[in-house]
């Protein structure tokens, strides 16, 4: 089995890469998707070296002694840290974890896990399946075309021009801004126990909807809508459309807002293809919104193009059986 230890900037090119294992603790890595060779850049590391193995197509980059389910155990100071790109065909698996590293992956079509203990992830062009799980950590992802699930206990979830079959929100007190195009019989579901909820949609949605909270607002723009006050919960039901999809948001305490974009219409079931490149604005402000700080001002990390010369030094990685 080929395997490195990397203590220093290196580049590594690979014949093939069918599934990507990542696992950080600092500093920043970055996923993209290419079509050319599959290569690994490591532009700094600091404290222990990296552990790079390549076997039977799987590329693993972490430390000996780090666990994909042992994250959280890395919560002391440590002083690992790594600046990573790794460039991956855009039907490659990922796997991704971090703890406080800055995380970016951009263009993969196929299924990518996430983890992460407080670093912020981003998120652009996918057409996979994404499963997101933070501490604190938040998420912001543009540009997405399939499913995402978020779970999370302080981090925010912010999605700005989605075209989804499914979203599944979990947060105890992180906030949920999501602008969605809802695909035919697609599925939002969002629940939060104090974290407020704004959820924007084309004006022809077909959806069902439910809306609650025990002591938060519900608002929404859509006519058409029951409003329904009890004596401890506020809830909004009703039929957008057809009703052929489903819009379901539940709050303990936290403000829930529904809000119309009539500027796009819902995708109809022909519009199968997925959208050519990254979407290039997020969500649209509104006054009810319920009060968020809003998505970071910023778009994903750039890495160095996958067409440079692959010629660098590698005295920074040695391989196993070299003398070091």
């Amino acid at each position: 089995m080929p395997r490195w230890t990397i203590d220093s900037p290196t580049t590594l090119d690979f014949d093939g890469v069918v599934a990507l294992r990542v696992r950080v603790v600092g500093g920043s890595v970055a996923v993209l998707a290419t079509a050319e060779r599959p290569r690994l850049d490591v532009t700094e590391v600091s404290g222990p070296p990296l552990l790079v193995t390549h076997e039977a197509g799987i590329l693993t980059v972490s430390y000996e002694d780090l666990t994909w389910d042992g994250l959280r155990g890395w919560l002391r100071p440590q002083r690992h840290s790594a600046n990573i790109t790794i460039t991956v065909q855009r039907d490659c698996p990922t796997q991704l974890g971090v703890v406080n590293a800055t995380a970016v992956v951009s263009g993969v079509s196929a299924r990518t896990s996430l983890k992460s203990v407080s670093g912020e992830i981003m998120l652009d062009g996918l057409t996979g399946s994404v499963d997101a799980n933070t501490v604190s950590g938040n998420l912001e992802a543009q540009g997405l075309d399939g499913d995402i699930a978020f779970k999370s206990v302080s981090g925010d979830l912010t999605l700005a021009e989605g075209h989804l079959s499914r979203l599944d929100a979990k947060t105890v007190s992180g906030r949920v801004t999501a602008d969605v195009d809802l695909a035919p019989a697609g599925e939002v579901r969002v629940g939060t126990v104090s974290g407020e909820v704004a959820i924007r949609l084309p004006s022809q949605t077909s959806a069902t909807v439910s809306l609650r909270s025990l002591s938060g607002h519900v608002h929404t723009d859509f006519d058409g809508l029951d409003s329904a006050d009890g004596p401890s919960a506020k809830n909004v039901a009703g039929t957008l459309g057809g009703g052929s999809g489903q819009l379901s948001v539940a709050s303990m305490s936290g403000d829930v807002a529904i809000l119309r974009c009539p500027g796009r219409a819902a995708p109809q079931a022909s519009d199968t293809p997925a959208q050519e490149g990254p979407a290039r604005h997020g969500p649209a402000q509104a006054s009810d919104t319920p009060a968020q700080d809003g998505p970071a001002r910023h778009g994903p990390a750039q890495a160095e193009s996958a067409d440079q010369s692959a010629a660098m030094e590698t005295g920074g990685a040695t391989k196993e059986g070299e003398a070091r």
